[in-house]
């Protein structure tokens, strides 16, 4: 395809710039940004890699791992593979794009992901939807490659790239049940089920995921009934419906989305006609986008958990820019709109995570888990000093995150609740625990009650205030703890 008349920045070239710069914002906030909650218990999980963990398959703690091999105990080692990984994907997401469709709209699809809001944006965050993003996105490559190629032999690299997203996050699931929909639908694919090597990919994809599975075989499923007992949990209920929806739409970004609403609208007559591309990416997203509607209908579904049909989303959008027969350019420029509208947000989110621009908006701000934490931290280090305090206790994974890395090399840190979330890590020495420790809660999680039950002293000794800018986010609560009449640590229940 002749691309001279292309803007520039759907160029190679372009293209290059712009998510280099892209990703030098990332780079830098990565970083100087402190930790979220959940990378702060993440980065846990790298000091202590494992075959699989309670919460999730053990992919980000792999991760985590190498990055603190390179870069050591830092903020910058939980996110470096993160903060990579976006590259790999969006090289991945311009291949895939192009042959399914055009190089245009190969384009514009690396574009609006690396201008999405949860996906661009929140790139830096190391959790396990980083490494189920990528490996989504490189299954859907290597499927690409296949109906170009008619190659069997990439079935292989399906079965290797489902199975890495396997041990990323169990949401990989539906991507398997799409394929499967995808081999049954399209004429041209049935015949691979003739192939040994689409059989192969799925035993390779197995052998990935057995760590995943002998883990959980030994804790008694604990993982498989924490994720899986969410499923439809909860009565039937409207209510969560449009905050789904809302939130999807807002955070691939408005512009982006409502283009993507109208390319998944004209792929339906492709899907209609059994053609392969546009049949491979509408039926590739369509068991996990109904099961978040289903979820929606029962429960709350978090923001983060349709990241992975992020990137299809970016194709659907990009395709209609690209294609569209009217107006051609009118939709061309609500995706430059689009795209410069994330831009300009990525700038100002990724300045605000460093540096906060304001804190009037408290806990309604997405970045407050962020702030304060050097403040507490060396609030506590003072108080554990004048309290002679041998320990740190906590009541939320969360804290303990935040305490542990912060107090790193200085005083251990430890969650005495929630046992089954530390089972790659060794348990606190029993003489480290008669001697006095602290205590630090969020005021609105405070367990100090039970804490007496297996202490003699429990005293509070300072009330402290997490700031931003002045404003207060939360408070928490120091006591100090001695004199332990019991076993400190809760038994490790898997459910």
């Amino acid at each position: 395809m002749d691309t001279r008349n292309e803007p520039i920045y759907l160029r190679p070239a372009g293209l290059v710039i712009i998510v280099a710069l892209l990703t030098a914002m990332k780079l830098f906030a990565a970083s100087q940004a402190h930790f979220v909650e959940d990378e702060a218990y993440y980065r846990i999980w790298g000091l202590n890699p494992a075959l699989s963990y309670f919460d999730h398959p053990p992919m980000i703690g792999w991760w985590i791992a190498i990055g603190q091999a390179v870069f050591g105990d830092t903020v910058f080692a939980v996110r470096a593979m993160v903060v990579l990984s976006g590259l790999i994907g969006s090289f991945a997401l311009w291949r895939t794009t192009s042959i399914l469709f055009n190089r245009t709209a190969a384009g514009w699809a690396v574009l609006f992901l690396n201008t999405s809001l949860l996906v661009g944006i929140g790139g830096i965050l190391a959790t396990p939807d980083a490494p189920s993003v990528l490996f989504w996105g490189l299954s859907l490559w290597a499927l690409a490659e296949l109906s170009r190629s008619h190659n069997a032999n990439w079935w292989l690299v399906v079965g290797l790239m489902a199975g890495c997203g396997l041990l990323s996050k169990y949401s990989v699931l539906f991507l398997g049940a799409g394929i499967v929909l995808w081999l049954l639908w399209v004429p041209g694919a049935r015949r691979w089920w003739r192939s040994w090597q689409l059989w192969a990919g799925g035993l390779i994809a197995l052998l990935c995921f057995a760590p995943v599975l002998y883990w959980n075989q030994a804790h008694e499923w604990a993982s498989f009934y924490k994720q899986f007992g969410r499923a439809g949990a909860g009565g039937f209920t409207a209510k969560y419906v449009f905050e789904f929806f809302g939130a999807l739409i807002g955070l691939l970004n408005p512009l982006i989305a409502i283009l993507a609403g109208f390319g998944a609208y004209h792929m339906v007559k492709g899907l209609k006609a059994r053609e392969g591309a546009p049949s491979l990416l509408l039926l590739s997203v369509a068991p996990f986008l109904l099961y978040l509607l289903y979820h929606s209908l029962h429960a709350r579904v978090q923001a983060n958990w349709p990241a992975p049909l992020f990137p299809a989303f970016a194709i659907m959008a990009a395709v209609f820019v690209a294609n569209v027969k009217m107006r051609t350019r009118v939709w061309q420029r609500v995706g430059g709109v689009g795209v410069l509208l994330g831009i300009v947000v990525a700038l100002i989110v990724q300045l605000h995570a460093v540096e906060p621009i304001t804190g009037q908006f408290a806990r309604k701000d997405p970045t407050f888990q962020l702030r304060g934490w050097p403040a507490i931290g060396a609030s506590v280090q003072a108080i554990a000093d004048a309290e002679d305090a041998a320990f740190v206790a906590t009541t939320s994974y969360g804290l303990n995150g935040q305490l542990d890395f912060l107090f790193k090399d200085k005083l251990p840190v430890f969650q005495v609740t929630e046992r089954v979330r530390y089972l790659m890590t060794p348990p606190p020495d029993t003489v480290l625990l008669e001697k006095p420790g602290l205590y630090v809660t969020e005021d609105r999680r405070n367990q100090a009650d039970e804490l007496q039950k297996v202490f003699e002293k429990v005293e509070e000794v300072a009330e402290l205030e997490r700031m931003v800018e002045g404003v207060r986010l939360e408070r928490l609560i120091v006591y100090k703890i001695e004199g332990p009449t019991g076993p400190v640590l809760e038994p490790v229940r898997y459910r």
